[in-house]
């Protein structure tokens, strides 16, 4: 495949750049033999289960390939959102690959990678008066129940732009997806991508999105603030992707293809 020969090359110089590297967190991946990535497992298509019960998804293959890059094995820690921020400061992992915001508050606690693809805010409903907005700030207009992922970015977008509505918090977007098909809620207040996905997921069953992003959003990788090196590893091989060509390939896997929603769980 040409995805695969552009990500062994990216690999290849990613090993010869390793030498000299000697930062804490680095050194530990290579001493250990192990690169522990924290994600969700629940945010399609960055990251989900299959029918067998691994992980796939887009920032799943970046993960693998930065794992390759660096000669140790990958470990993928399923952890709830909320938590993420907490484990990569605890230690627990040694990034968050997970759809993740970039933001000046993410950005006081840890230092981010990337930015190696560009979201926006938008709504999953059964409203075909919600489905028709075109602005931010026509969200307010009534008094909506809204779902949103709780400590994430579409939190803070519901509490700013829509501070009449009823907000009920989740820790994963199938809980939230389930209540807008179960009709407790008006919408769910997501990333673009996981609201075209869930659409793709439950044809027929009367859901509908925006026909363009509310908002403009970075999504990086968060790594541990005190390791200036690690990250600039990190940039490195996310610049090396975009280069080389294999960075716009995952994302035509995962973002425009859709065959894979046939080997989801």
């Amino acid at each position: 495949m040409k995805i695969k020969s552009l990500i062994v090359t990216v690999v290849i110089s990613l090993m010869i750049s390793l030498p000299g590297i000697a930062q804490h967190t680095l050194t530990d991946i290579v001493n250990n033999g192990e690169f522990r990535v924290g994600m969700t497992g629940s945010q399609p298509p960055f990251s989900m289960k299959t029918k067998s019960g691994e992980l796939m998804g887009f920032e799943v293959d970046l993960a693998k390939v930065l794992a390759e890059g660096m000669g140790v094995k990958l470990k993928l820690v399923e952890i709830p959102f909320p938590k993420l921020m907490e484990a990569l400061e605890s230690g627990s992992v040694d990034a968050i690959m997970s759809g993740m915001t970039i933001t000046p508050k993410r950005n006081l606690k840890a230092i981010f990678a990337g930015p190696y693809i560009v979201s926006g805010k938008s709504i999953l409903t059964k409203s075909k008066v919600l489905a028709r907005i075109k602005e931010a700030e026509e969200v307010n207009s009534v008094k909506y129940k809204i779902t949103c992922l709780r400590k994430s970015t579409s939190e803070k977008f519901v509490q700013l732009l829509m501070p009449d509505a009823e907000v009920v918090t989740v820790d994963n977007y199938n809980a939230g997806v389930d209540m807008v098909l179960n009709d407790e809620v008006d919408a769910m207040v997501a990333d673009a991508p996981i609201c075209i996905v869930s659409l793709l997921r439950h044809q027929n069953k009367g859901l509908v999105t925006l026909d363009r992003p509310l908002t403009v959003e970075p999504i990086g990788i968060a790594l541990p603030a005190n390791d200036p090196q690690f990250h600039n590893l990190i940039d490195n091989y996310l610049a090396s992707l975009e280069l080389s060509g294999a960075l716009q390939l995952l994302e035509q896997i995962w973002f425009e293809d859709g065959t894979w929603l046939l080997n989801m769980e």
